[in-house]
């Protein structure tokens, strides 16, 4: 396509006049291009996460480390990015914090859509994603489609590795309950690492994307802590204190609890 040109293939003037903040403020424009932003990058999250899904589940492992690890380093430039969101002042951002009115990033459907594609399951969430359909569909069919970890551990029962049904046939839609029997399974991976590499290179992908979400929260508890202190968060959200509850959530727990046991 000889006339095809660099502003049309990225459909530029659609991307670039998508930010209107709501005030004559200079700072608002940072902030609403730092959310965009992280907003586009959970795009490709999700898209490399769904391929990975796939190839796991099909048993292709190999591939799939391609995709959880870009994953990881979208994660590592979303992190960073907060450091350029706390070079705004607690001024600069209680000159137009009020234009914001109920809005809130606890409503950003494409991260419980990760949140619930990894395994944290809540479904009181989907309540916030009501006046827009296509989004809240999504939500529905993350919460009832199996995670990434129940693919991981459908991949270990396939190499024989001693899985529970119970945990295998789950209620995918329900938050995953650690169990001491897949500590064992993956503690076999771990203790003989030349006969199970590709489960144990898969167990340290799926470690490296659970550390670098881990390592998100916390930054972004610093940087609300840094720019409002301990006043509640935009549309009643609680602020630095639901941040903080939040840093002791893991994806995929037994891989956290057996380096104990190893």
């Amino acid at each position: 396509m000889t006339d095809m040109t660099y502003a049309r293939y990225l459909t530029l003037d659609q991307v670039l006049t998508a930010q209107n903040p709501q005030s004559e403020q200079h700072d608002e424009m940072l902030f609403v291009i730092i959310h965009q932003t992280k907003e586009l990058w959970l795009k490709q999250i999700l898209h490399e996460v769904g391929l990975a899904k796939r190839l796991i589940r099909a048993g292709d492992l190999v591939p799939a480390y391609k995709s959880l690890a870009r994953v990881s380093r979208i994660q590592a430039v979303m992190t960073q990015s907060w450091d350029i969101l706390s070079t705004m002042t607690p001024a600069d951002y209680l000159s137009f914090r009020a234009q914001l009115g109920g809005s809130s990033g606890f409503q950003s459907d494409q991260f419980r859509r990760l949140e619930y594609l990894l395994g944290l399951k809540d479904p009181t969430f989907l309540r916030f994603h009501t006046d827009r359909p296509a989004a809240h569909a999504a939500l529905v069919e993350a919460l009832e489609m199996p995670s990434l970890y129940d693919d991981a551990l459908f991949q270990l029962a396939q190499f024989g590795l001693p899985v529970p049904d119970s945990v295998l046939n789950r209620d995918v839609t329900q938050a995953y309950v650690p169990s001491a029997e897949v500590e064992a399974a993956w503690l076999m991976v771990y203790r003989d690492t030349r006969q199970w590499w590709g489960l144990y290179q898969l167990a340290e992908k799926l470690m490296d994307l659970d550390d670098a979400m881990i390592t998100w929260r916390h930054k972004h508890v610093l940087t609300v802590e840094r720019i409002i202190g301990g006043k509640k968060g935009t549309g009643g959200t609680p602020g630095v204190a639901y941040l903080a509850s939040t840093l002791s959530k893991r994806a995929f727990p037994e891989l956290w609890t057996l380096r104990t046991a190893l």
